[in-house]
Parts: structure tokens; C-alpha cells; sequence
């Protein structure tokens, strides 16, 4: 018996009546943020208890985080990271789950505001992501230029790696 029905929007925008608890791959790309939870007209869904969130967490964040997602414990599972990276850094869901888990651990709580210095040495000190090696594959280049404010990362993803990392410089 279903305990609870929600709205899921799919990649194509079709919205989605599902009984919880969600199969466990509806529940794995729902916090991936490659699904949405939404009200059942397809508007955002801003409030009330999470699908995976015990009965008394509510929707939104805390006045801790300020709506924030908080950053995902060290042994949290990947998908967890991938949400994470998704919500708060804005990275394409397919970019974000083409990272490492350590990858996603290294980007920093928050995006660096626009303006801010992109170097090396104030990269670490701001708790951003350290510029990727030149041989670094495409995902890293995009989740540094992201990191650094420069670009979203569905920009990001549509420029070459050599472009992201002239970007850098």
C-alpha cells in the first residue's frame, strides 16, 4: 500500500504521479537531480517533507543553511554528491554524475561569487577547487570554470576542453 503520492517531471517534461516509497532507480536519479519533484500542474514543488526525509523534516533547508543543501557527509553515497553538486554548484546532472565522487567532494560548499580571482594559490584559500592539470579531462575543466562563477555548467559544457582551460588563465 502506498503511504504517499508525489509529481516526478521527467528529462522531457512530462510530470509524473508516483507512489512512495519510489523505486530505488526513480529514488537514485530523483537525487541526482536528473528527475524533478513537482506540484501535480508541473510547477516547482517548494515545500513539505522530501521523498527520502523522515516524516518530520520539511522541505526548503534549515535557517542553518539558508535553503542550501548541505554539503553530503564524507561516506555519503555518489548520487548524494551528484545531487548535491547539482543543487548547489548548478552542474548538468550528466556532467556532475561523469565526475568522481572524489571530484565532487573537492568542489568547494559554495560557488565563488562572479569577479573573483580564478588563480591557483587564492583557488585554495577561497575553498575552491584547485585548477585541474592540463591533462585533466573535460568534466574537471567544467566543474573548475563552474567553481570559479565564470560560466554555468551548461555553458561550460558546451565549450571544448582547450577552451575551458584557456578560460582558466
Amino acid at each position: 500500500m502506498a503511504e504517499m503520492t508525489i509529481h516526478i517531471q521527467g528529462e522531457g517534461g512530462q510530470v509524473i504521479a508516483m507512489d512512495l516509497p519510489l523505486p530505488d532507480h526513480i529514488a537514485d536519479r530523483l537525487t541526482k537531480g536528473q528527475l524533478r519533484r513537482v506540484n501535480a500542474d508541473g510547477s516547482p514543488y517548494l515545500g513539505g517533507p522530501s521523498p527520502s526525509a523522515p516524516a518530520d523534516e520539511t522541505g526548503g533547508g534549515s535557517a542553518l543553511t539558508n535553503g542550501v543543501p548541505p554539503r553530503p557527509a564524507a561516506g555519503a553515497r555518489k548520487a548524494d554528491w551528484v545531487g548535491w553538486a547539482v543543487a548547489v554548484h548548478g552542474l548538468d546532472p550528466e556532467v556532475a554524475e561523469g565526475m568522481t565522487k572524489g571530484d565532487l567532494q573537492d568542489l568547494p560548499d559554495q560557488p565563488a561569487p562572479d569577479g573573483e580571482s580564478t588563480g591557483r594559490d587564492s583557488d585554495l584559500t577561497a575553498g575552491r577547487s584547485p585548477r585541474p592539470d592540463e591533462d585533466a579531462p573535460k568534466a574537471d575543466w567544467i566543474a573548475y570554470i563552474v567553481s570559479t562563477g565564470q560560466l554555468s555548467a551548461e555553458d561550460a559544457a558546451n565549450y571544448t576542453r582547450e577552451d575551458l582551460i584557456d578560460m582558466a588563465k
